[in-house]
């Protein structure tokens, strides 16, 4: 009986976090260990669905749409492939439902296989996303991947920037194509930045 866990890896945006997957994934092809790639369907507007990193590396994938039952998508996979699936390996884990990642976790304790979740812990806002919630909630295993400011402390929060380069405090969690307007940033220098356009703002009295 193989005996499986579920794995959250979590990160600022930057932290090399789908570099780690991509990593991972060639080391199970190498070794010939049976593996898939998953992610969550936030963006189809690519023909094919894969797992791209920032440093230029990539790899097919299957999307999980916001209605897909990943359990039985999982023994769909376990029948086209006509074995056992030691590893699950998904990219952008914080966009998956609260009932996927239970899903994911029955997967683990029914078959024994293994789920590594990559993803962000919180939003532009600092909020938690609801896959990231529940991942700290139930995963066997939750490791940080550190990445580092600019004033050198460690990355914390996932800042939304406007045209002049603000933080945006207000908007929809999930911004579709705007990576570009994120920075990684640690809890001071986004407490300092917000004050400081807050002033900005403050009118001077007549």
């Amino acid at each position: 009986m193989h005996r499986g866990k579920l794995y959250f890896y979590y990160g600022t945006m930057g932290s090399a976090k789908t570099a780690f997957l991509l990593t991972t994934a060639y080391n199970f092809e190498e070794r010939k260990i049976p593996h898939v790639c998953l992610k969550p369907a936030i963006d189809t507007r690519e023909k094919d669905s894969v797992i791209r990193s920032r440093i230029g590396i990539e790899r097919a994938c299957r999307w999980i749409y916001n209605d897909t039952d990943v359990y039985r998508f999982a023994q769909k996979i376990f029948d086209e492939s006509g074995e056992f699936i030691d590893w699950f390996l998904v990219d952008e884990a914080q966009f998956l439902t609260r009932e996927q990642v239970d899903q994911f976790s029955r997967l683990v304790d029914d078959y024994g296989c293994n789920v590594i979740c990559y993803g962000l812990r919180t939003d532009f806002k600092s909020n938690l996303f609801e896959g990231s919630r529940r991942l700290f909630e139930i995963a066997d295993t939750i490791n940080e991947i550190k990445s580092t400011c600019t004033c050198g402390r460690k990355t914390i929060i996932n800042a939304r920037l406007d045209a002049n380069g603000d933080f945006v405090e207000e908007g929809a969690q999930v911004e579709i194509g705007g990576d570009e307007r994120y920075i990684a940033v640690c809890r001071k220098c986004w407490r300092n930045k917000r004050i400081e356009q807050s002033s900005r703002n403050v009118l001077p009295f007549e």
